[in-house]
């Protein structure tokens, strides 16, 4: 199992912002050095919390500052962008990092971005297969593709420059509850972003989902795999319980606000004491605040209910301040990311072997050195000292 970072991001607008993009670049950058494997980046035009607003541009900046880590936009809202030039965008990143991004794409998650630029949020789905359609003709590279619909139009477009990556980069449509991504995934044989397994409902219907797009991946003549399926999740850890509910004095109830008047999410706003908070949370399963234990049962439970996925990403709020967020990440990258990649399984049987024939080891340790005592002695003797 891979594991990356999603972020929206989702951070308090009473901080400056130019702190917190440089903050995020930071996490990004901690990421790479412990070898998480990929960051998603999202797209937002409203709201004063999700302030990326053009995630190739930011992730171009992280491309310059990290050295293995994926780069993936999560996700770019078709809707807002001519598909044409939005692709041109994406294969300019990719060239520029050699390799290393990936598109995520969806109708966007924020009605007010749609409201600002005069779309009917009700249209954006549509929007979105319809810019989906362009980009994947002209990726085809089979000839001039011409398209008209009533917000875009493309006359024997052709790409003058093809992606770094053949056929082309990884592309994964962004899936909540509803069976609309995995549909649009499926008929085009592409990857999925569960962005919404971090609630009950999420987890009950992640392998409907996936059943959904394999159903319309065999439709339409066209293959799927588990391996590009990343299933997003809000996670927290500190050595012990009490240490990660203090560390949630910084950040939790400012996301629990944004989060309780955007969302569908059950989140009392009525509640102010920042324990509590954190009992609401855990209760209602839409996050892990704890130990590594606890997220490694979490992630299991995932696995289970899914039926398995190819990736796992920490959903990044704004907790436990900047230390609290990267000790957090390298708490995992220590403890919770090894058990699932199986490279604990070596060095625990080596120790338990040891531990096991301890005496043994010992004894013969101190033989070999009255051996050697004894030679010395013997040499020095001969020698007449």
């Amino acid at each position: 199992m891979r594991f990356g970072l999603f972020i929206p991001p989702i951070q308090s607008p009473g901080e400056s912002p130019t702190l917190l993009l440089e903050r995020n670049l930071e996490l990004i950058q901690h990421c790479d050095r412990l070898g998480y494997h990929e960051a998603w980046v999202g797209e937002h035009h409203s709201g004063g919390w999700e302030i990326i607003s053009a995630p190739e541009l930011f992730l171009a900046t992280a491309a310059e500052r990290t050295r293995h880590i994926r780069l993936g936009t999560g996700v770019n809202s078709l809707a807002y962008h001519h598909p044409h030039i939005l692709l041109d965008r994406l294969i300019l990143l990719d060239h520029l990092t050699r390799g290393r991004m990936m598109m995520g794409i969806g109708p966007g998650s924020l009605a007010s971005d749609a409201i600002a630029m005069g779309i009917e949020p009700s249209e954006t789905r549509r929007m979105a297969e319809e810019g989906l359609e362009a980009m994947m003709a002209l990726l085809a590279n089979d000839g001039p593709v011409t398209r008209e619909t009533d917000w875009f139009t493309m006359r024997d477009a052709t790409l003058h420059v093809l992606p770094y990556q053949q056929p082309h980069f990884p592309i994964s449509v962004a899936a909540a509850i509803s069976p609309s991504g995995p549909r649009l995934a499926g008929r085009h044989g592409l990857g999925m972003l569960s962005v919404g397994a971090a609630s009950p409902a999420g987890i009950e219907v992640l392998a409907n989902l996936w059943q959904v797009a394999e159903e319309m991946a065999a439709e339409h003549g066209k293959q799927v795999s588990r391996d590009e399926w990343a299933v997003c999740g809000a996670l927290y850890v500190a050595d012990t319980f009490e240490e990660a509910r203090r560390d949630m004095r910084h950040g939790l109830m400012e996301w629990r606000e944004y989060m309780g008047s955007l969302s569908g999410m059950p989140i009392d706003l009525s509640i102010t004491d920042v324990n509590e908070a954190v009992d609401e949370l855990i209760e209602s399963k839409f996050a892990v605040i704890g130990t590594p234990a606890d997220a490694i049962r979490h992630i299991e439970n995932l696995e289970e209910k899914s039926g398995g996925f190819g990736s796992f990403l920490l959903t990044i709020g704004d907790w436990g301040g900047r230390e609290g967020q990267l000790r957090s990440t390298d708490l995992i990258a220590r403890k919770v990311i090894p058990h699932f990649n199986g490279q604990l399984a070596a060095p625990q049987q080596a120790w338990k072997t040891m531990k096991a024939g301890a005496a043994e080891l010992k004894a013969t340790i101190q033989n070999a050195q009255a051996k050697a005592t004894e030679r010395h002695a013997a040499e020095q003797a001969a020698k007449g000292r």
